[in-house]
Order: C-alpha cells, then sequence, then structure tokens
C-alpha cells in the first residue's frame, strides 16, 4: 500500500513560491531606496543569489560611453570565498566582454554575450555538456581552482526604452534541502526575470538622477567659473568656501559632547550643504568687474593715482617757474647769498611735494586701516595746492570723490561700492528663491543667503539673529569669512597667518559676529589647519597658541 506525496510536495511548492514572491517585494523595495551605485549593483546581485539559492553570480555594466563592451561590476562566489567589486574595495582583474570584434563579427559564443545579443534569457543545466557556446574560460578556472561550474541562468537587464543596460548571471542553483547542484528551474528564471527588470528600472533611476546630479552640478560649476573669469580675485573664493564648510560642518556633526552634540548631519544633509556652498556667491555674477576688482582706493578703469602724480608734475613744474622768475625779477646772481636761500627754499618745496605724493600713494593702497590724522592730512593736501586744470580753471588739487576714495577708512571701497558688492548676497537669495527647489534641497537658499548674517543681528541683508539662523548658516558664515581673511589672492592685501585670522574670529566671536560653540569647534577639533596645509602657502601656517586666542574656550 503506498500513500502519494503529490498534495504536500505540491503545497510546499506554493509555500515556497510564496516566500520567494515576498522576498522579491521586499527587494523591489529595498532597491528603490538605495542611492548609491555601487551598493544598488551589490544589492541587486545579493538579491538574485538569495531569491535563487544559487552559489555565485556576476553582474556585468553596459556603459554608455562604449555600448560594445559588458564591465565586471560585482563578483561573488560563496564556496571559493570570493567577493569583489562593489563596497568590498577589491576591484576585478577581469577585462570586459565584447560584444562584437573589430570587424563587427557578433560574440555569441559567449553567453552573458548572446544574451545582449539576442535580448533574451539563457538556462544552462550543466556547462560541460552544453553545445554551442564557449566554455573553455570557465573549465580553466574550474581546473586551476577545483570548483566545478554547472548551472547558468544569465538575464538581461532592460530599462525603460528597452535598452539592455546590464547583465544578471548567476551560477550553480543549489537545492534548498540537500544543498545539491541543480539547474535553475523554471520558477527561478521568472524569478530572476522579474528581480532583472525591478533591478533595471531602479538602476536607471539611479543613474538619471545621477546624471541630473552631475549636470545641475556642472551648471554650478559654470557659474562659478564665469564668476572667476569675470574676476581671477574672486574665483577661488568659489571653490574654497564650500570645502571649508564641510570641514566644519563635518566637525560639528561629530562632536561627542557641548551644545552641538545633539546636531548631526545625514547624506541628505551633507548634498544639500554642498550645493548650497557652491552657490552661495552665485549673485556676484551681477556684480560689476571695476568694484570686485578694486585693488586701490583710486582704480577705476585705470589706478587714477596716476592723475595725481601729473599734477604734482605740474605743480613741480610751478614752484621751479616762480623761483626762477624771482631770480629774472630779482637780478639774483646764481652765487650770490640770496640766490642760495632761494635755490634751499625751492628744493624744500620741492621736498614737501615729494613727501606728500609719497603719503598719497601709500594711501591710496588702503591694504591697512586709516587713521583719523591721515585723513585729516588727505584734506589738508587738497586745499594746499592748486592747480591749473587743461581747460584755465584753477581748481582745489583734489575732487570730492578723490578725497572720498583716498578717506576710506579700511580697505578700497567706498560706502556706495561697499553696497554694491554687498547687492550679491541680495541677487543671490533672489536667484535661489526663484528655483523651484526639490525636498532635499529646499534649505539651499536659507543656507547661501545667510553666511552674511551676524548673532547679534546687525548682518545683512536680513539682520537675522542667531536664533533665526540654522546650524549649517551659521557654519557658512563663519567658513566665508575665515577663507576671506586667509586668502592670498585678494588685490588689496596679503593673506593673514593662522594666528592672525583665529584671533581675529575670536574678537568676531566675543562681539556677536560669528557662532561661538561653531567656533570653539572649528579651533578645537583643528579645522582650520586641515584647511590650511591644503590651500594657504607654508609661511601663512605658523603655530597657534590655543590660549591665546581671545574668546576660545576648549
Amino acid at each position: 500500500m503506498s500513500i502519494s506525496t503529490e498534495p504536500l510536495d505540491a503545497a510546499v511548492a506554493v509555500r515556497d513560491l510564496l516566500r520567494r514572491l515576498e522576498e522579491l517585494n521586499e527587494i523591489g523595495i529595498s532597491l528603490s531606496r538605495e542611492r548609491d551605485i555601487s551598493r544598488l549593483l551589490e544589492v541587486i546581485l545579493l538579491a538574485a543569489k538569495k531569491i535563487t539559492n544559487a552559489e555565485g553570480g556576476t553582474l556585468y555594466r553596459r556603459h554608455q560611453a562604449d555600448d560594445n563592451l559588458l564591465h565586471f561590476e560585482i563578483i561573488r562566489n560563496e564556496a571559493l570565498g570570493i567577493a569583489m567589486g562593489g563596497t568590498t574595495g577589491q576591484a576585478i582583474p577581469f577585462e570586459p566582454i565584447r560584444l562584437r570584434d573589430s570587424s563587427g563579427a557578433e560574440n555569441t559564443s559567449t553567453v552573458v554575450a548572446f544574451s545582449v545579443l539576442r535580448d533574451c534569457t539563457v538556462n544552462i543545466a550543466d556547462a560541460y555538456s552544453e553545445k554551442g557556446f564557449d566554455f573553455s574560460g570557465t573549465k580553466n578556472f574550474d581546473s586551476r581552482t577545483g570548483y566545478r561550474s554547472q548551472s547558468f541562468l544569465t538575464v538581461p537587464l532592460k530599462d525603460h526604452e528597452g535598452q539592455i543596460i546590464g547583465v544578471l548571471q548567476l551560477i550553480n542553483a543549489k537545492d534548498r534541502a540537500s544543498g545539491r547542484i541543480t539547474p535553475f528551474s523554471d520558477a527561478d528564471r521568472q524569478l530572476a526575470e522579474s528581480l532583472a527588470s525591478q533591478a533595471a528600472v531602479a538602476l536607471t533611476n539611479r543613474l538619471l538622477i545621477t546624471q541630473l546630479e552631475q549636470l545641475f552640478e556642472s551648471f554650478i560649476n559654470l557659474i562659478n567659473e564665469a564668476i572667476d573669469d569675470k574676476s581671477p580675485y574672486t574665483g577661488g573664493h568659489c571653490e574654497r568656501v564650500p570645502v571649508l564648510t564641510m570641514m566644519l560642518a563635518e566637525a560639528a556633526s561629530a562632536a561627542g559632547a557641548g551644545p552641538l552634540a545633539g546636531w548631526k548631519m545625514t547624506e541628505k544633509d551633507r548634498y544639500e550643504l554642498k550645493i548650497a556652498g557652491l552657490l552661495h556667491d552665485c549673485g556676484k555674477v551681477t556684480t560689476p568687474v571695476h568694484v570686485v576688482d578694486k585693488a586701490t582706493k583710486l582704480q577705476t578703469i585705470f589706478d587714477r593715482i596716476e592723475l595725481i602724480d601729473a599734477r604734482f608734475e605740474v605743480i613741480k613744474r610751478d614752484a621751479e617757474i616762480e623761483m626762477l622768475r624771482a631770480r629774472l625779477d630779482s637780478r639774483f646772481s646764481t652765487r650770490g647769498a640770496e640766490g642760495s636761500i632761494l635755490e634751499h627754499s625751492f628744493r624744500a618745496r620741492l621736498g614737501e611735494i615729494d613727501d606728500d605724493r609719497d603719503f598719497l600713494r601709500r594711501s591710496n593702497i588702503g591694504s591697512e586701516a586709516m587713521s583719523d590724522e591721515d585723513q585729516r592730512r588727505v584734506l589738508a593736501i587738497s586745499t594746499k595746492y592748486r592747480w591749473r586744470a587743461p581747460d584755465g580753471t584753477t581748481r582745489d588739487f583734489l575732487s570730492p570723490e578723490e578725497i572720498e576714495n583716498l578717506t576710506i577708512r579700511a580697505g578700497t571701497l567706498t560706502a556706495k561700492e561697499r553696497q554694491v558688492i554687498n547687492h550679491h548676497i541680495d541677487i543671490t537669495i533672489k536667484m535661489l528663491e526663484a528655483l523651484p527647489w526639490p525636498r532635499h534641497l529646499e534649505n539651499v537658499p536659507e543656507y547661501a543667503g545667510g553666511h552674511h548674517e551676524r548673532m547679534d543681528g546687525k548682518g545683512y541683508p536680513r539682520g537675522l539673529r542667531r536664533d533665526e539662523m540654522s546650524i549649517p548658516a551659521r557654519v557658512m558664515g563663519i567658513a566665508d569669512i575665515f577663507e576671506a581673511l586667509t586668502a592670498k589672492d585678494r588685490p588689496y592685501k596679503k593673506g593673514k597667518t593662522l594666528t592672525e585670522s583665529l584671533h581675529i574670529l575670536g574678537r568676531f566671536k566675543l562681539n556677536g559676529h560669528i557662532d561661538p560653540d561653531l567656533f570653539d569647534v572649528f579651533v578645537r577639533e583643528r579645522v582650520y589647519l586641515r584647511y590650511a596645509e591644503q590651500f594657504l602657502d607654508p609661511e601663512q601656517i605658523d603655530e597657534v597658541d590655543h590660549s591665546a586666542i581671545p574668546g576660545f574656550q576648549n
């Protein structure tokens, strides 16, 4: 008497299929969440191995740059302990597989190439008995390793346009009960094809998003290159501020104690801040070049100190003429005592003129803060000399506009010119707020637009206080100031040393200019030094005494 096991076997098969379908659904959800291309490819292969219970597998990609090649991306084999590509960091040493040779003949003897060329799944029960394909390489591999490559399941990955973008090849299906190597079943094939379809969609979406991100970042770089081309003095700023911003943000995110211990950045946060850093000065595309590049106080299209020099020469010429006329009128002897006095007075006059000229030339540089006394001397020189203009009129030595420029207390910009410079942040905010940002980048305008605000509300353009600003915006404020202090490519000053720059930042902390907690992290974690080693000249990198920095709390 025998009892039929068919209903029991059928029930087991149904339960197994339902389990694998549930796994397939979970895998689909997992694929849609993965952002990193390498991890995504790894997830695809590992999921295919799991769902078919395969011992090994390889995932190939077909790159847009050369669609005649199939590149090895991920290789796994449990029996041999092989794990290459993906997140392993282990490079795959194999050359890509060609779909066609140099003459254009199709490579149909190789299974993965055949699968692409014929757009079909290939299910091979035993490679050693299969006819029509060249498995010599597989057999050589087996002879070297003692492995036995038997069953193969090769499935093409097609995108939404029907283009084959890769191939999934699984090796040696194992029976779940006995562990024996068996052919891949028809259910394995269907599940692998379904997974391949989901994987291709996920991979295509990820590639499209990556390409869009690359396009977007390239467009941002074009804007910064336009600023760089427009003004070589600020182009490096657009490159360096984002780097320093990320350095400080990472240090703040890693803080294990203190006021910032609870603030952490996700990958989404990092990307959002990176984009904000790249765009923080995009409004400078509208800033006039003659203002951005103003190297001296009197510079416009050219440095007008040369015009003042010419006036001094006119004054000196007039003094000489006056002296010569005095001699003629008085009939002085060139060797008489009175003639000597006149000559001495003339020479003293020339020395006084030259001294005033040198003073104005120094005042024009604008690298140091100007004292009240020096400002008064500029005004005195303006009325001390009179000169005859080409139209025959007699004028004060300096025009009101020249006086305004030469008495600038610090730097080279007048109040109006500084307003022009500051206006770039209004334009930056206007440009960025006009863009339809996706949700993961919605804070870019706030981050980029806040780097000139102050913690005490005295900044611009909106006069925000510390509690009204996000931490990333405050981070960018410190990065922007420190880069400006240490920059060696400004037309009006040399880059400051680390000690000088940190002392200025420390005073900024004390007067409510910058965020105090972020400044302490900046110093304590030596963010400034990592930045300096990458961007500053050796003579700027001096030994910093943390205990002497104003306001720093370790």
